[in-house]
């Protein structure tokens, strides 16, 4: 009989969410770089440029691939014939690993987990509790998969049950371009089918724990329907042109993983949950002979990539940037941002609002007039680092705030992920204002153009407190200009456009 030493599993769950927050997989690695030579969107291929170096950096660093570490989603598999040695519950030991990897002194990650998430929404302060799905099976050993999912990808699962003759492809491919970019493409979409409803998620969840593995299926050829429904998708979600970061361009998914369960007659449910481009997960096993090895991956399984267009970008000084500046900036330009910035997330947005709301005046060191506001909840430095991996958080959820702030404090931009709303978007162009983006899963990299960061308004909101970042060749891409003109409404619309073989008049 196989004895699991409570030390070993705590041990292994620790080593494992530190090693895949460091470390993508070779297999996305191998796809993302093969997407990025035959990508044709300049600014798509500029994007994967960027992650692919975010990811080599992270990989010797041994920091953060994204600031956003997720929620620990645990799969256990747990043999029948295995006697536990210790004094906690799985339960407890999970939780116990989790906390020992988040608070981990060389490498902290980010706790993103609340309490009470109806009401107070207070952090956890160590991103437990995980959560757990365990089975008893038949044997002497423990698998485990275990996955760290950002809020950008799992905001945007989604789950329909059809009528027995719908259109699972048709529903999917309603449903992706509802979406937007804050799940942060290319990455992978999840499906499951079948069963009941929180089955058919459970499925999609765990689909995405499959490595990568759809050009061999193409080779192969498809044995069954899931197999079918995978090349078909793959094919049709990449020819909506969405592309890297929503900016439009060849590659959306580097995969489509499908799992089904028997259903009701009646009955049709499919979820749908998408990776984003900081896909980690890992499986291991443990058979009683100590905590799990898990083998680093080779620096040569990275390719060796150089960021371009960087040198004819241009530079802005937002200590001195003028409306009228702003207004000369094109929709898909690159700039690099140099001076100060404030940050800002949804917990200090709802409190700037409020503060308006009252006529109260904002905290000191808050004075918007001019000034940028980035979306951003940083990791905590480490060694001689001024910010830990600091990417951008997605800009859609602060829509609400946007035309108050723009209106009643003089803001001038704002930089985060993905598209902003039809609402925002007229009231950036009434007021003039701009909205930037950095490129999500590329947070340790942004944060390397960061040379200064302090904390001016609401500490107790931890990692969702007002910072004063100063940046030094910071670079974003122009989303929506100061007429209102997006580039994630244009640039998918021409590359679906383009890969249909349909001409593009250019307006």
């Amino acid at each position: 009989m196989t004895v699991i030493r409570e030390e070993d599993f705590i041990t292994s769950i620790a080593d494992a969410l530190q090693y895949i927050s460091y470390y993508h997989s070779p297999d996305f690695i191998h796809a993302l770089h093969d997407a990025y030579r035959h990508e044709e969107s300049p600014a798509a291929r500029g994007a994967m440029a960027q992650i692919l170096v975010n990811s080599r950096l992270c990989a010797e660093g041994h920091r953060p691939i994204c600031q956003d570490t997720g929620i620990v989603v645990v799969f256990l598999r747990v043999g029948m014939d295995v006697r536990w040695a210790g004094t906690q519950s799985v339960e407890e030991m999970i939780n116990a690993g989790v906390r020992r990897a988040y608070l981990d002194a060389d490498n902290p990650l980010r706790a993103s987990l609340v309490n009470d998430p109806a009401g107070t929404r207070t952090n956890t302060g160590d991103n437990t509790p995980a959560v757990i799905h365990t089975e008893l099976v038949a044997g002497e050993c423990i698998d485990i998969t275990i996955a760290a999912k950002g809020g950008g990808s799992e905001n945007k699962a989604r789950f329909a049950v059809l009528n027995p003759s719908d259109d699972i492809v048709e529903w999917v491919l309603n449903t992706v371009p509802t979406l937007g970019a804050g799940w942060c493409p290319p990455g992978i979409l999840g499906i499951g089918i079948g069963g009941t409803p929180e089955k058919a998620m459970l499925l999609a969840k765990r689909s995405l724990m499959m490595p990568i593995d759809i050009q061999a299926l193409r080779r192969r050829g498809p044995q069954n329907t899931a197999e079918e429904l995978r090349l078909t998708l793959f094919d049709k979600v990449n020819a909506l042109g969405i592309g890297a970061q929503g900016l439009g361009g060849l590659t959306t998914v580097l995969d489509v993983k499908v799992l089904d369960y028997p259903t009701h007659a009646a009955s049709k449910p499919v979820a749908l949950i998408p990776n984003c481009a900081a896909t980690r997960h890992i499986h291991f096993s443990l058979d009683g002979n100590g905590p799990a090895q898990l083998p680093a991956p080779r620096l040569e399984d990275w390719p060796d990539i150089t960021l371009t267009g960087q040198n004819n970008a241009r530079r802005i000084d937002l200590d001195s940037v003028t409306p009228a500046q702003v207004r000369d900036w094109q929709p898909g330009e690159t700039l690099l941002l140099c001076g100060r910035l404030l940050t800002g997330r949804d917990a200090a947005h709802k409190q700037l609002i409020d503060r308006l709301t009252r006529d109260e005046a904002l905290p000191e060191g808050v004075d918007l007039r001019g000034r940028f506001i980035y979306y951003v909840g940083p990791v905590n430095p480490v060694r001689d680092e001024v910010v830990g991996p600091a990417g951008p958080t997605t800009a859609t959820r602060m829509d609400k705030f946007t035309d108050t702030l723009l209106e009643k404090t003089g803001l001038l931009g704002m930089i985060g992920k993905a598209e902003r709303g039809p609402a925002t978007i007229e009231s950036i162009a009434r007021h003039g204002a701009v909205y930037l983006i950095a490129t999500g899963g590329a947070a340790y990299l942004v944060s390397k153009a960061i040379r200064s960061s302090r904390v001016v308004a609401f500490p107790e909101l931890g990692m969702e407190a007002i910072h004063e970042f100063v940046v030094e060749d910071m670079p974003v891409t122009v989303a929506v200009d100061s007429r209102g003109k997006s580039v994630h409404t244009d640039g998918p619309a021409r590359w679906q456009a383009r890969i249909a073989g349909i001409p593009v008049v250019s307006k």
